[in-house]
């Protein structure tokens, strides 16, 4: 059995300050660093090209800034070109430490998991320090997700350190994978659409004095759009594209239960409000009946989708 080639992306926009140190740090059973400059104004391309030794680092350069996710996707089409095996994905900023590269990729080499990532949120120490603010956004984040990618057990949606199989990545259309900072959730929606099988892997937060280029103000509104898309998205294909089920009927049932109980109930009670006749006892019961029916037949829904997250990893079926 040949030893897996592991590789690095690295896309920089605004790191040449730290991208040296994060490429030394790099370890040695890694054979292939792309460096992507994503036209990066400093010229990180450059600066690694003409400061850096390392055998290892290969630079890309995109001729105009298409955003995280799309140097990272020419990174990943780079990699799979030069045969690479598993591609990792880390950040220049020095916020990803190299020393939990091995961790992360584990699961892929053991044949458990097509696509890996961090997850900062295991060690109960560390989220007590965390900032409330930033536990409850990446708690909302982190239902959005689950709800739009179906992978019900991950945690920490934002985390970029990630690792992914050649198998995976080759089943996967990069092309109308979201290119931005919605391209970790968006890949993790398309993974869920070709049965890849996602591991969260606890590693420890690490923060310097790097400066982030996202703007959450300017974000959470793609952000809510982009997961409410995949959620239907993923709800069409696995329920009534792929396949046809009894949950497949739990959701239609549910869904007209539901809202036939509101829109009746609302309308009498605003009949019953504006003539100041109440509603028979026959009208409440139906309208209530239909409501808890509906929601019962969701809940069930949703149980029934929790359980059907992807088992058998994709690097199995070759």
């Amino acid at each position: 059995m040949s030893v897996p080639r592991i590789a690095v992306v690295i896309p920089c926009y605004r790191v040449r300050r730290h991208i040296l140190d994060v490429i030394a740090s790099i370890p040695a059973f890694v054979e292939l660093i792309l460096v992507v400059d994503d036209a990066c104004p400093e010229g990180s391309g450059d600066f690694v090209q003409s400061q850096c030794s390392d055998g290892r680092a290969v630079v890309i350069r995109r001729e105009t800034n298409g955003g995280v996710g799309a140097a990272v996707i020419s990174g990943y089409q780079e990699a799979l070109a030069r045969g690479a095996d598993i591609i990792v994905k880390i950040d220049g900023d020095g916020q990803m430490d190299p020393a939990q590269l091995p961790a992360l990729i584990t699961p892929l080499l053991r044949g458990e998991a097509d696509y890996a990532k961090g997850n900062r949120f295991f060690d109960v120490e560390v989220v007590r320090r965390m900032p409330k603010q930033r536990l409850v956004g990446n708690a909302v984040l982190s239902f959005m997700n689950k709800m739009s990618s179906g992978y019900w057990s991950l945690f920490d949606p934002t985390n970029g350190y990630t690792a992914i199989h050649a198998t995976a990545l080759r089943c996967l259309p990069l092309d109308k994978v979201s290119p931005r900072y919605f391209f970790e959730t968006d890949l993790l929606f398309r993974l869920n659409t070709v049965n890849a099988v996602v591991e969260d892997v606890p590693m420890p937060a690490h923060y310097g004095d790097e400066i982030s280029n996202l703007r959450i103000g300017r974000v959470i509104g793609p952000f809510l759009a982009g997961h409410l898309r995949n959620l239907g998205k993923r709800i069409f294909y696995k329920y009534f594209l792929r396949d046809f089920s009894v949950a497949s009927l739990q959701l239609v049932a549910g869904s007209a239960l539901l809202l036939f109980g509101m829109a009746h109930g609302s309308y009498h009670w605003w009949l019953s409000v504006s003539t100041g006749i109440a509603a028979t006892t026959g009208t409440v019961i139906l309208a209530a009946l239909s409501v808890l029916a509906g929601l019962q037949l969701l809940l069930a829904f949703l149980a029934y989708d929790m359980t059907t997250v992807p088992r058998r990893p994709l690097q199995q079926r070759d």
